[in-house]
């Protein structure tokens, strides 16, 4: 305290010498402007004087990190500052993957592999382009010699310091096969996503594709908990090493820091980041010598579609085989709306395979097969039915009779609701409807399952029953695996289902639906080796398996590249993997078409 009131007594009397010589000169303004720096400069001294703890008293100043302002109290500015430079330079580092090595038995063989899970940082190379071209900044200094300017594009770690700057962090997943060689002409990968848009690509990863799997019933049902992961005998790991996507904003994957995620959240906005990952892992881990194979579940679809054409014009990145699994590229084929009667007549053998399963069809339709009743089905919906919706209400008494009966016997349900909604039969009403004396709604992902209704008797939507089978193994066991076997650890939550809404289709078309079935039947035109495999359920609500028939078949393909297009369908629903038989046949099938795919051949482009 004694020090304190000396500083202030040799303060006082600096500031008194120095107003007298002041006055003289009568400059008051320059005065006061000398005693408030004084002032400043004095009062943290003795503010730390009396700050110095008292003999016997054991007094611990606050570190910058742990340290509270007092009420009243301003923050150190450069210390937030300094926080915000510390944190721009772990924004900068590309945090290193986690490695694990691991072996599998698959068809009675060992197999060896390596499962990398980490982080792929993407930054905008598109602006750095621009700058480099002179379309940034046009102020520009006098270049400096060429020695200087390369000192100075390296920080003190030798690192390139003008990199472009980060957008985003996307998480992957990776399994390479480690006893097979190092020639990558002779080992195929596979990039692998799921849709939404915004989910993570954990349903093909822990469902279908990957080395573990989740552990559900033979009919894709979810067990009792606490849930388990076992060795997948389906996994396709022995046939091509696997990368699974998280877009920008699901699983772990973000924005970087600064950066508005709404910039990933369209359909050319995913396009160009998923794509950019694609070409940036492949040529990291020096696979662009490798057969190249594409997967894509519901919109994952529409995305993997768009990729083959974004990929190809972008990179000039060639694919051998693309894969679609409950496919959806032209969305007027699925969007109920007035004016857009296409997804009536589609959705019917779908809802007829439903009523099937539940025993809701007329006795002689319930006695036939499943395949028997859906050909029927099939037969009707693209010929009475489709002329019907189109003759709208120029239908006389008796012909709107015999719509409603034969509607009736296909769907299970009522012949007059469905005359009095004009024979239209929205997809949302047939999940509440069909099985409405029971008190229960079907699943829209597959029409297998049934659920408990909040709302009986009403189409007040609840809950899709054939979600909530899935989502609490595949949540527990995505989270768990990470962790425990593939030693990745993050306090985010790995979002299963991100809400990316509002998903940007404005820079595609306006007053449109959204269309890639061309972006795919151009890709196939310009190169002819693509091959393109469908696959559908029949219980699938969401993407019925007839709507993906009628979009293939709409893209008249050329006579020349027509057999490169396969579709398969299964006894399952929109995750077809689920139903166990048809995990089993979907790895078999997968076998076939990448063999057909990889199968040497010459397509004659100069002959004369």
């Amino acid at each position: 305290m004694a020090t304190g009131k000396i500083v202030k007594i040799i303060a006082h009397s600096i500031l008194r010498r120095m107003l007298l010589a002041m006055k003289s000169l009568r400059v008051s303004t320059v005065a006061a402007a000398v005693i408030a720096i004084l002032s400043y400069a004095a009062a943290p001294f003795a503010r730390a004087q009396t700050d110095k703890p008292v003999p016997g008293e054991l007094k611990v100043k606050p570190s910058k990190e742990t340290r509270s302002p007092a009420e009243g109290d301003t923050p150190d500015k450069s210390d937030a500052k300094d926080r915000d430079k510390d944190k721009g330079k772990d924004d900068e580092k590309e945090p290193p993957p986690k490695v694990t090595e691991h072996t599998l038995t698959v068809g009675g063989k060992t197999i060896h592999y390596r499962a990398t899970a980490g982080y792929m940082v993407m930054r905008d190379w598109n602006e750095k382009k621009k700058q480099e071209d002179g379309e940034g900044d046009r102020r520009r200094e006098p270049s400096p010699s060429p020695a200087k300017e390369a000192d100075k594009s390296k920080d003190k770690d030798g690192k390139d310091k003008d990199e472009p700057k980060q957008k985003a962090k996307v998480f992957y997943v990776a399994y390479t096969r480690t006893d097979v060689g190092n020639d990558p002409a002779k080992r195929s990968i596979t990039y692998s996503f799921n849709g939404g848009p915004g989910s993570a690509s954990v349903w093909l990863h822990l469902g279908a594709l990957g080395p573990r799997r989740t552990e559900l019933t033979d009919r894709g049902e979810a067990p009792l908990a606490p849930y388990h992961l076992v060795d997948n005998e389906a996994t396709w790991l022995d046939a091509t090493d696997l990368v699974f996507i998280d877009p920008v904003s699901t699983g772990y994957s973000r924005s970087a820091a600064g950066e508005d995620p709404k910039q990933f959240h369209g359909f050319k906005e995913d396009l160009a980041s998923v794509g950019d990952f694609i070409r940036l892992y492949t040529s990291r881990n020096a696979r662009w010598a490798s057969p190249k194979f594409i997967i894509g579940e519901s919109y994952g679809t529409t995305r993997a579609a768009g990729l083959s054409d974004y990929l190809q014009e972008r990179y000039g990145f060639y694919v051998n085989g693309i894969i679609l699994v409950s496919s959806v590229l032209d969305f007027s084929s699925i969007r109920f709306g007035p004016g857009n009667d296409r997804p009536y007549p589609l959705f019917l053998p779908s809802y007829t395979a439903a009523a099937w399963y539940h025993k809701r069809l007329p006795p002689e339709m319930q006695s036939k097969s499943l395949s028997d009743v859906l050909r029927e089905s099939e037969n009707f919906a693209s010929n009475q039915y489709l002329l019907a919706l189109n003759r709208g209400d120029q239908l006389d008494e008796n012909q709107r009779k015999e719509l409603a009966g034969n509607l009736a016997r296909l769907t299970g349900l009522s012949a007059d609701a469905i005359a009095q909604s004009h024979f239209r039969i929205p997809a949302r009403r047939f999940f509440f409807d069909l099985l409405k004396d029971k008190n229960r709604s079907i699943g829209r992902y597959d029409a297998r399952f049934t659920g408990i209704r909040y709302e009986p008797g009403t189409e007040e939507y609840d809950f899709d029953p054939s979600y909530e089978a899935v989502l609490g193994p595949y949540s527990a066991m995505m989270n768990d695996y990470l962790r425990r076997e593939l030693k990745f650890e993050s306090d985010l939550p790995y979002e299963m289902i991100a809400d990316v809404r509002p998903w940007n289709y404005a820079n595609v078309a306006q007053n449109q639906y959204l269309d890639v079935a061309e972006d795919l039947r151009k890709a196939m035109s310009r190169n002819p080796y693509l091959k393109l495999w469908v696959c559908c359920g029949y219980y699938d609500l969401a993407t019925p398996y007839s709507a993906a028939q009628n979009v293939m078949h709409g893209m008249q393909l050329d006579p020349a590249i027509r057999d490169n297009l396969r579709m398969t369908f299964y006894e399952a629903g929109h995750m077809i993997y689920i139903n166990k038989p048809s995990l089993l046949q979907f790895r078999t099938d997968a076998g076939n078409f990448m063999q057909d795919a990889l199968k040497p051949r010459v397509v004659p482009a100069a002959e004369p």
